[in-house]
């Protein structure tokens, strides 16, 4: 549970919350790039269209609004 927090490795949960994290830890490190890997064991492959849907059209997005 600890690892999906404000502090954890994880990026999990709705795109908004993705997104504020993302932006949160570009702003503290001073970073211009994210990179996202995925690892998903398991997982169906339409799930996975639907995340990488998600993080291209809502966090993305969201990201750069939050960026400003």
């Amino acid at each position: 549970m600890r690892e999906i927090g404000p502090q954890g490795a994880l990026y999990v949960g709705s795109p908004e919350l993705v997104a504020q994290k993302i932006a949160q830890n570009l702003t503290a490190l001073g970073a211009n790039r994210f990179d996202l890997k995925y690892g998903m064991g398991g997982l169906y492959h339409q799930a996975l269209m639907t995340n990488i849907e998600l993080y291209g059209t809502q966090v993305i997005p969201r990201v750069r609004e939050l960026m400003g």
